[in-house]
């Protein structure tokens, strides 16, 4: 076992009030001086998953992190496995604790994990997704006794169905954290989940780091040999299948029939790797398409695209669209998971069928070759993001949530 300890100095930020969203839709507004008021020392708190790549849940998991109020929750990272690029990068801000399974039916991760539970005085463990560490996560908790137990979910269905194991432990967990309004209603209809432990916390992003940079952009496209004029659609997306990396390739094929001079930009990595470059190769697209990689530097890359295509089969509220809207980008996307209470048809983007290379492919060109249309779209998905999709709203959202069940656990 692997543990680094390594305390960030005062992160306290001020909230005043902060908007709870219900699954009928209703909210209701909470003063800050509402929120903890039992609690005087701050919450304890283990965020468990698997390994820390870079991904969009992983990604989400470190800008939360890093927001909260250190006088209402004091974090850190538990990983199954390896602590991953984005676990290192956060090991210098935050206790991280690694390798605590050898294979996956090892089951002394069960003791291992409730003995760090123990030793390390957790008061609240939240599971980041579905899986071994959903189900490992929770049984040690509990027998860790562990005041809160929350399970945070960012997809619906395959590849990260929950699973009868993971239904089996209901009774044992406080919350099961949905990222939309639709999603909530997902795990209620769907995993079956009581609608009275679904709590909705919307996926935010910090709207400062993504955001429009004409400077950014020029350099960007520099250093990626783009042409200044050239109209680059982009993708930031882990190459797994159920992304559908290979529509996207489609989709840059029919593009470029129409505006010849495109280029495309595939930002992540995964083991669909070659699959996709079976794939470009096929369609003689060496010239066009760009695989970059995992890259640390998201927000300077999507200052220089165009427009963001996701093609995915199943999604949640995938933060890589937020921070394409709050950039300013255009979004055309596949119609999956939440994703349509985001990229609204004529005002932040465009919504298509899964699969529907063609539609995509029109959407993009339409957007690409009307420029007004494009400005005027990608203004207002910025302005939606500040509203709707701020880092500072999820972060509260947890903190109320996990101070909430706390202060419940002890009136009892």
């Amino acid at each position: 076992m692997n543990l680094i300890v390594d305390h960030d100095t005062d992160r306290a930020h001020a909230m005043h009030e902060l908007e709870i969203d219900s699954l009928d839709g209703s909210s209701e507004v909470i003063k800050s001086s509402q929120i903890d008021s039992k609690k005087t020392k701050p919450i304890r708190t283990a965020f468990l998953l698997t390994s820390m790549p870079v991904g969009g849940a992983e990604t989400l998991l470190v800008n939360l992190v890093r927001g909260f109020d250190s006088e209402k929750i004091v974090p850190q990272i538990v990983c199954l496995k390896e602590r991953g690029p984005l676990g290192e990068e956060i090991a210098a801000e935050f206790p991280v604790a690694s390798r605590f399974i050898a294979s996956k039916w090892d089951l002394r991760v069960i003791e291992r994990l409730r003995r760090h539970f123990v030793r390390e005085k957790i008061e609240a463990v939240v599971t980041v997704g579905a899986g071994d560490k959903m189900f490992w996560g929770r049984i040690a908790a509990k027998l860790a006794r562990v005041p809160v137990i929350c399970s945070a979910l960012h997809s619906t269905g395959w590849p990260d169905g929950v699973g009868k194991a993971n239904r089996y432990l209901t009774k044992i967990t406080d919350a099961f954290i949905a990222v939309a309004q639709s999603h909530g209603k997902f795990l209620v209809d769907f995993e079956r989940f009581p609608e009275s432990k679904v709590a909705v916390i919307p996926n935010g992003i910090n709207t400062e780091r993504f955001c429009p940079d004409l400077e950014t952009r020029s350099r960007v496209r520099r250093e990626l040999n783009l042409p200044a004029t050239a109209p680059v659609i982009g993708i930031v997306a882990a190459l797994r299948p159920e992304k559908n990396h290979e529509m996207f390739i489609e989709v840059a094929a029919r593009v470029l029939r129409i505006v010849r001079d495109s280029q495309f930009l595939i930002i992540g990595e995964g083991p669909e790797h070659a699959k996709i470059e079976a794939a470009i190769e096929k369609h003689s697209l060496q010239y066009q398409v760009q695989m970059l990689g995992n890259r640390s530097d998201t927000h300077r890359l999507l200052a220089a695209i165009d427009v963001f295509a996701l093609t995915s089969y199943n999604e949640a509220n995938p933060v890589s669209i937020l921070e394409a809207l709050s950039t300013e980008v255009p979004v055309v996307s596949t119609r999956v998971g939440s994703i349509a209470e985001t990229v609204i048809d004529g005002e932040t983007g465009y919504c298509v069928d899964p699969g529907d290379a063609d539609a995509m492919a029109v959407r993009i060109q339409e957007l690409i070759l009307d420029s007004k249309k494009h400005a005027i779209i990608g203004e207002q998905g910025r302005q939606r993001v500040q509203k709707y999709g701020s880092l500072q709203s999820m972060v509260v959202g947890y903190e109320d949530l996990i101070s909430r069940i706390y202060s419940s656990k002890n009136s009892r």
